[in-house]
């Protein structure tokens, strides 16, 4: 029996594969949609002990690593930061998923939550299921700063129930920044509706990529994020019209005020003379 074991870590919201690609010494030039594959050679004197172990690195943010411990992930990430300066900064990895392809030659064919079984490791089969779990890490690292977003909104909605309106202008553009940042990070880097390329040449990887993008619910929870950044839009519309309404009115009483200034100023002579 042999055993894949995969992690997965989303880190960053985009990681530059041509510049890492560069640096190994491979040339092709890489497009949004591909992920760079270093096998045990390219990770020889990053890790101790290298065979077995390779890495996909997607430029949305994630890498996938097979066959490596904790202490060699962190070893990669710290060499890839000295590439990639926003790698240098990661500590923790915070948004992780773990999976393994179990290789039984007499064990039927199998998908599950955790484990694939199968009876003859395929080529496509550890590209597929990384690419997977990529987007599926990704995907939780969104949802998290969505959620993290919507609770500093339902913080400002219950100041409003109570009359008042604190958001200044520059807290609204930043929060619809990020808002269209989820919708960019979920929608066009992480492409979830699109296939990796290898599918389209091979029938059996588009078989397996249908399996299991439904398991790790990919484009349910795409759809949940668009729903929930469409939410957060509206309601950062109203604060701003809200708050266009109050700066309006402060406009209005100004004036009204200088307009009574004035009129006091006129009868002042009038009234001494």
């Amino acid at each position: 029996m042999t055993i894949i074991n995969f992690k997965a870590v989303a880190l960053l919201n985009e990681i530059h594969i041509n510049k890492i690609a560069s640096h190994f010494g491979i040339q092709h030039k890489f497009r949004w949609e591909e992920s760079l594959r270093l096998n045990e050679v390219d990770l020889k004197g990053i890790v101790r002990e290298s065979t077995g172990k390779s890495i996909y690195v997607f430029p949305f943010g994630s890498i996938v690593f097979m066959n490596c411990e904790y202490h060699e992930i962190m070893d990669v990430i710290h060499y890839l930061g000295r590439i990639e300066k926003g790698l240098a900064l990661i500590t923790t990895l915070d948004f992780s998923d773990d999976y393994k392809i179990e290789i039984l030659p007499n064990e039927k064919p199998a998908i599950n939550n955790d484990t694939m079984i199968t009876s003859l490791e395929q080529s496509y089969q550890r590209e597929i299921v990384g690419t997977v779990l990529a987007k599926s890490v990704a995907l939780e690292r969104i949802e998290i700063d969505t959620d993290k977003l919507l609770d500093e909104i339902e913080d400002i909605v219950d100041y409003l129930q109570r009359g008042y309106l604190t958001v200044s202008d520059k807290q609204l553009a930043k929060m619809s920044a990020r808002i269209l940042g989820f919708r960019l990070s979920a929608i066009s880097y992480i492409m979830l509706l699109d296939k990796p390329e290898i599918t389209w040449m091979n029938e059996d990887a588009e078989i397996l990529f249908d399996k299991l993008s439904p398991l790790f619910e990919l484009t349910d929870r795409s759809e949940n994020i668009r729903l929930k950044s469409e939410m957060l839009m509206d309601i950062t519309r109203v604060f701003t019209e809200l708050a266009h309404a109050k700066r309006g009115n402060r406009l209005e009483w100004a004036i009204i005020i200088l307009i009574i200034i004035e009129i006091i100023l006129s009868l002042i002579p009038m009234i001494f003379k």
